[in-house]
């Protein structure tokens, strides 16, 4: 299986830097979903999905706010 990479806009993520999966923006189809788990993406600027595989990237030039 292919790990997709999906990119994120700061206002994307919660405001304690977290985006969860399965998101939106990562086209899942219904039959194909996991358990919802959240993501930290503020730390490293990316983080993995441990069920899935799909990366969530922040695109480059966002930044967040300083409370993430």
């Amino acid at each position: 299986m292919k790990n997709s990479v999906v990119e994120l806009l700061a206002q994307d993520l919660s405001h304690h830097g977290q985006v969860y999966c399965p998101h939106p923006k990562a086209d899942m189809k219904i039959w194909n979903n996991h358990p919802r788990v959240y993501l930290n993406v503020s730390r490293k600027g990316e983080a993995t999905c441990p069920y899935c595989g799909t990366v969530y990237r922040l695109k480059a030039g966002e930044h967040l706010a300083p409370a993430h």
